[in-house]
């Protein structure tokens, strides 16, 4: 990866956690790595009733010349998302017993404010 994408994923990811605090979400921890997966951000969504614990992919891109961010996230990429899920749920059993898989969409555009999109429940 280069250090212009390295750069770029970083500040999606920042932003990404900015909307998720202004939207009811509680972070618990980011960038979760297994063997069999990554997690990016790790989140309560206490809007819900129960709350739900959350697995958020962020994707970003600097343009959709090459289709949105969401269409870079494969079945290979839930599936691992999953495993890497159940995982995390059995190594922090007093966690919400709700599970969802989330991903987060960031444009960032040169002369507009960047967009963020949260789309619930890709599993």
């Amino acid at each position: 990866m280069s250090r212009f994408n390295k750069d770029q994923g970083d500040k999606g990811e920042l932003l990404a956690v900015k909307y998720l605090k202004n939207n009811n979400f509680h972070i618990i921890e980011r960038n979760f790595r297994t063997k069999n997966g990554e997690i990016d951000i790790i989140a309560i969504d206490r809007s819900t009733r129960p709350s739900t614990l959350c697995f958020i992919e962020v994707k970003t891109r600097a343009s959709l010349s090459f289709g949105t961010p969401l269409e870079s996230i494969g079945y290979y990429k839930v599936s691992a998302m999953q495993r890497t899920a159940q995982l995390y749920k059995a190594i922090h059993p007093s966690l919400p017993d709700l599970l969802r898989l989330d991903a987060i969409s960031v444009v960032l555009s040169e002369n507009k404010e960047p967009e963020v999109n949260l789309i619930k429940n890709i599993g």
